[in-house]
């Protein structure tokens, strides 16, 4: 009884508080009708708060997310179940589910009867705005008697897992250079023998030893060329994510640091369409998923959802991020100093993509400055990268294209 009267709202309580009032009064004055009158008042609000709890008792509910994984932009449907046990009092029933705010607003049912032993389907949808996994729930229910004289409040169902992946853009073509999967011209020419110059030569850069010159390529080609160790063959390509936080501007979904996880992400999806072994790692070289060749790109596009900034401010290469494969680095504001030490980590020979962001483009005006990747963009190319700039004003495909070109910028976009 304590845990109905409990439930009681404010109307219920001064009703409640009035018949007592009046109880009392009938019995200074000695008036029977008034004590009547008092006994219906003080029943009325103890007994709507006993069926409001008894109808709290007897509901359950049931959530489902179709899809329960979804992409950046794309909608999906909740769909609730609601089933009473018992009979409701006609005041209904008020529902909210909770919903992140990143999802949209809280939807609300009013739920006027219940059919008993039945079931009542509702469903609202959500269009996501913003990757991440997010908790759909709880479902509340507030259950309130005809006259408004007692309320509760029920969990009736608990949290739904939504994983609401990056936004893949379409990518044309492989960039040149990229893709070491079996069967591809990279793939070739990585294991060729020591009797095919051409796959083991190249010109001289600035800083090689000079006990690797090939004298016997430079005198036919009339240029310094220099012998590349074999490297063990793995296939495949391997996509580096840089996540910090310091290396990133902007906000929300249209910060620099989204931009780079869908650019990532169509990467991956690209390279596994076209029969390539894909792994994620971050600036760490930590592995964050991995796909076998012309498998589904769930888990990648799973691993990029959960994706947060990092808070750690330098980067540290002392080992090569993509154990020998080829590699397509997607960075944030880098200092030349830092692509250096990227660089310098690679084994000679090996294929290396890297996509600059000019974080400045995406800054908010309270945000500090971000270096220019031009200086760092410049190192990379002499160290024999290919590498292209990337701005909010152009697509992933141009970027893409131009990574594969290694020359031009793209016409911007509107």
């Amino acid at each position: 009884m304590r845990a109905a009267l409990s439930g009681l709202t404010t109307r219920g309580r001064c009703l409640l508080a009035a018949g007592f009032a009046a109880g009392l009064c009938s019995v200074v004055l000695n008036e029977r009708d008034l004590l009547r009158v008092a006994i219906f008042v003080i029943a009325l609000p103890v007994l709507a708060a006993v069926l409001a709890a008894r109808a709290r008792v007897g509901l359950r509910a049931e959530r489902q997310l179709v899809p329960s994984r979804v992409a950046v932009g794309s909608a999906t449907e909740v769909r609730l179940v609601v089933r009473s046990s018992g009979a409701l009092p006609s005041g209904g029933l008020l529902l909210e589910d909770g919903v992140p705010y990143a999802l949209g607003n809280r939807p609300r049912f009013v739920v006027e009867r219940l059919p008993r032993h039945g079931a009542t389907p509702l469903s609202y949808p959500l269009r996501p705005v913003l990757r991440g996994v997010q908790q759909v729930g709880p479902l509340l229910a507030r259950v309130t008697d005809p006259f408004g004289l007692a309320e509760f409040e029920r969990e009736l169902a608990g949290h739904s897992r939504l994983v609401v992946v990056p936004r893949v853009h379409a990518l044309t073509g492989l960039a040149i250079g990229a893709g070491t999967g079996g069967g591809t011209e990279g793939a070739v020419r990585r294991r060729a023998g020591q009797g095919e110059d051409d796959s083991v030569v190249r010109p001289y850069r600035h800083g090689d030893d000079l006990r690797k010159v090939h004298w016997r390529s430079t005198a036919r080609r009339d240029e310094l060329m220099v012998r590349v160790e074999e490297q063990p063959w793995r296939g495949g390509t391997t996509v580096l994510i840089d996540h910090r936080l310091v290396a990133h501007r902007g906000s929300g979904p249209t910060a620099s640091l989204e931009w780079a996880v869908s650019f990532a992400a169509s990467v991956c999806v690209h390279l596994h369409r076209l029969g390539e072994q894909v792994r994620l790692v971050d600036e760490d070289g930590q592995e964050l998923a991995a796909g076998q060749a012309g498998a589904d790109s769930g888990a990648v596009l799973d691993a990029l959802a959960a994706v947060q900034p990092s808070h750690r401010r330098d980067l540290l290469w002392h080992t090569d991020p993509a154990a020998g494969q080829e590699l397509v680095a997607v960075l944030g504001a880098a200092a030349p100093a830092t692509v250096s030490e990227l660089a310098r980590s690679r084994p000679r020979g090996a294929r290396s993509l890297a996509v600059l962001l000019d974080v400045a483009a995406w800054a908010n005006a309270n945000e500090e400055s971000a270096p220019d990747p031009a200086g760092a963009a410049r190192l990379l190319r002499g160290a024999g990268w290919q590498v292209a700039v990337a701005r909010p004003t152009l697509s992933m495909d141009q970027v893409w294209r131009e990574l594969g070109q290694g020359v031009s910028t793209p016409t911007e976009v509107g």
